[in-house]
Parts: C-alpha cells; sequence; structure tokens
C-alpha cells in the first residue's frame, strides 16, 4: 500500500487570478465602514465632551464620572474645579472626569453690595473681623468657646 497520493497536473486558468486591488476590495470596504459607523461617531462625541468641559462655569449642576451630583463652586483652572455635593461640603475635582451638565446657569456677577455683605457675614459681629467657619459655628452650639 501507497500512502503517497498521486500528484496531477493541472491546467492553468484561462483568465488568471483576481488582481490585487480586486482582492483587497472586501478589506478595504470593511474599513469604510467600520469608520463610518465606529471611529466618526467617537470623534464627534469626544469633541463635543470637550466643548461641554470648557462651558462649565459657577452655578452649573454636573455630575461626575463616579455618579456624584453636585454643583460648581468655583472654577480653578483647565484642570480642576471645585464641586459641592451637600450643604457645606466641597470637593476638588478633575475637569475631565465631568460625565454631564444636568442645568446650566446665568454667568453670576457680584455687586459691590453682595461683596460688602459677604465680608458682615464672615465677621462674628463683635467687631474683632475674626472669621466664624464651621468648626466654630458647632462650638458656639454645643457652647465651647468660640
Amino acid at each position: 500500500m501507497s500512502f503517497i497520493s498521486p500528484a496531477y497536473a493541472q491546467a492553468a486558468g484561462g483568465a488568471g487570478g483576481a488582481s490585487g486591488l480586486e482582492a483587497m476590495f472586501p478589506l478595504i470596504l470593511i474599513f469604510v465602514v467600520f469608520y463610518f459607523l465606529l471611529i466618526r461617531p467617537q470623534q464627534k462625541k469626544a469633541k463635543e465632551h470637550k466643548a461641554m468641559l470648557e462651558a462649565v462655569r459657577r452655578g452649573d449642576k454636573v455630575v461626575t464620572g463616579g455618579g456624584i451630583l453636585g454643583t460648581v463652586t468655583k472654577v480653578s483652572d483647565d484642570q480642576e474645579i471645585t464641586v459641592e455635593i451637600a450643604d457645606g461640603v466641597k470637593v476638588r475635582v478633575q475637569r475631565g472626569l465631568l460625565a454631564s451638565v444636568l442645568s446650566k446657569t446665568e454667568p453670576v456677577k457680584e455687586d459691590k453690595k453682595d461683596k460688602k455683605s459677604k465680608k458682615d457675614d464672615k465677621s462674628d459681629g463683635d467687631g474683632d473681623g475674626e472669621k466664624k467657619g464651621p468648626a466654630s459655628k458647632l462650638k458656639g452650639l454645643l457652647g465651647g468657646k468660640n
């Protein structure tokens, strides 16, 4: 018994095989479909997110990437903002980690009267100009010294 199969000579194809471009056409078509369905929409979404981050200002209600809801209280620089997540609880957040802006506000302009009243609120009323922070207010409520 012979384990070698005989090799038969075959006649060459009359018209030849497909050219290189015709063989690459399905791959090119797949790449074009991939670009328009996946890459281009992702680029558009990234561009919109960047524009949203640049437009964030004080008073906007935002959602962070971790799902924390809060109000922007301070825009420090291009990389960092301060968000108030509860009364008196402020956290610093990287601007790039904001997921969305829930509501936009009009720019807040402080009047001279507002600035003066803020200075008056910071003093304790004795005229010595000492600031009252949350800790000193708590001590005052508990009967401790300020």
